[in-house]
């Protein structure tokens, strides 16, 4: 018998169908796997049934009993928790504080005897962390144990999982996985949204596929593949490999020399790091997340000073020039690690977020005026280039999915040809279709000559990418490999600190 059943369930936002008709069963125990391009309705049906939103039409059954889930108060009285993309947590409280925020509401609380149950459920679930250690100092696989934690305290039995491994390491996966197989054979049921084809085959039980907010398909992971899964998605043939052709060095674009960059508690995160970047070039950043990527892609974009070290673009020494001197003289494109914080203004429009970096310039500003017919005209331009799904530009960013938002960003940084493009995690949390649109724009730019830094934890996606590999690790670049020769075995080694052998 299903533990939950979805009949016939539609949402409508005003003229827009969200879901379409949608019915979908999921077993007791089970893992089951959600799938479906950014946009296809998947977030949405899980606001549905954790109490976000209402559906217009249709029932949704627990053991088989129908039930009204009005607010997440209710789902949570039902057994539903949510584990969200963006982690819904207050970095300055302490992991105790978060997990028992909004649980309970005693006017006098035994912070040692929460502390003592939250350790020994952290034991027994294998998430161990620390009850009084402030979230905002935890790494985010550690932060992602303790939204869990903050599920399963409010005794959530019916898991939903957005994007889970989006931001994990892939030593944290199989973590995380172990984790999730206990918490099935301990009779928790879990509903698992990925954009990682060959995760859903390893970890679910079945997947049921979402495209244009209809179901599309239900089956089991052992009778299907990632390449049919693709294409039920995107109801299309997907390149899972991007045609790269090979490059020919022109003149240096970047160049950095001894580059030292502190981090936001002023602890040196960027360690002397030298590298030159040439036109027509795809350079690498691979390593483990929190080994000073970000810290060198907001050095060299002009987002945080340099202590020490040069930075030079096609050979002007712009080290010490301002962010907004780097916006007016250089032409660079940063693509930022999170597109909701530092890629957009999430209350505006696509059209504003578009001209973010030229609203004072022509055709978009004459007479200190804004020109909204130039703005609207950039707009739907933009939008029919990238294929951004939205009706029209006056669509708040909010209102878009993650690959939508994503597609936003990419748009308004490869706008005006610049030289030099800082890719921060350009694939974060898309799905197979967003993803293939993204990286064809970015070596659509390589042909045309841009310098791209590509930094991605995604270790295979950044050697399909890159023409030379730079692997970080505690601030410093290890080694630059040549991608074509250079293995994940090797590769791997110095993500841990670790030296390559050829002998071994």
């Amino acid at each position: 018998m299903p533990y939950l059943r979805l009949e016939k369930i539609t949402k409508h936002f005003g003229s827009f169908v969200a879901n379409d008709d949608i019915t979908m069963q999921v077993q007791a125990g089970s893992i089951h796997a959600l799938l479906g391009e950014n946009g296809a309705g998947k977030t949405t049906l899980m606001n549905i049934l954790c109490g976000l939103y209402r559906p217009t039409t249709g029932q949704i059954y627990l053991n088989n009993q129908p039930v009204q889930i009005t607010s997440p108060s209710v789902a949570i009285q039902h057994g539903i928790g949510m584990i969200h993309q963006h982690f819904m947590l207050v970095p300055q409280l302490s992991v105790i504080e978060n997990i028992i925020l909004g649980a309970d509401f005693s006017l006098r609380l035994n912070v040692a005897q929460k502390a003592a149950a939250i350790a020994a459920m952290s034991e027994a679930y294998g998430l161990t962390v620390d009850p009084f250690a402030r979230v905002g100092d935890l790494p985010i696989g550690t932060q992602q144990r303790v939204e869990i934690l903050k599920a399963l305290y409010r005794k959530a039995t019916l898991l939903i999982l957005d994007e889970p491994t989006a931001v994990l390491t892939p030593p944290e996966i199989e973590r995380f996985f172990a984790v999730l197989r206990q918490l099935a054979a301990n009779h928790h049921t879990i509903i698992f949204i990925s954009h990682k084809l060959e995760e859903v085959i390893s970890l679910c039980d079945r997947v049921t596929v979402l495209r244009r907010g209809k179901v599309v398909a239900t089956t089991t992971t052992q009778d299907t593949s990632a390449h049919e899964l693709a294409q039920l998605m995107v109801g299309r043939e997907v390149a899972f490999r991007q045609d790269k052709p090979a490059h020919a060095a022109e003149s240096v674009v970047l160049d950095v020399n001894g580059l030292q960059v502190q981090d936001d508690r002023a602890l040196p995160s960027v360690r002397g790091v030298s590298f030159q970047l040439w036109a027509g070039e795809i350079l690498g950043v691979a390593g483990v997340d929190g080994n000073g990527q970000r810290e060198l892609a907001d050095a060299i974009a002009g987002l945080r000073p340099a202590m020490q070290g040069t930075i030079k673009l096609k050979g002007k020494d712009i080290t010490d020039t301002t962010l907004q001197q780097r916006v007016q003289q250089s032409k660079i494109g940063y693509i930022p690690e999170d597109r909701q914080k530092m890629g957009l203004v999430m209350p505006f429009s696509i059209a504003r977020n578009l001209i973010l970096k030229a609203f004072k310039q022509l055709p978009f500003c004459r007479h200190w005026q804004l020109q909204q017919p130039a703005i609207a005209a950039n707009a739907e331009s933009a939008i029919r280039q990238f294929d951004i799904r939205a009706t029209s530009g006056t669509l708040k960013a909010s209102q878009l999915s993650g690959g939508n938002q994503q597609k936003v960003v990419l748009a308004r940084e490869l706008s005006g040809q610049p030289d030099l493009i800082i890719a921060m995690q350009p694939t974060r949390g898309l799905d197979i279709g967003a993803t293939e649109a993204v990286q064809r724009a970015l070596l659509a730019e390589r042909k045309r000559g841009a310098a791209i830094l590509y930094i991605s934890t995604e270790l295979e996606e950044v050697m399909a990418m890159s023409d030379r590999i730079a692997v970080i690790y505690e601030g410093q670049f290890l080694d630059i490999l040549d991608a074509q020769t250079a293995t994940l075995e090797h590769i791997g080694l110095l993500m841990a600190g670790g030296q390559f052998s050829t002998t071994s």
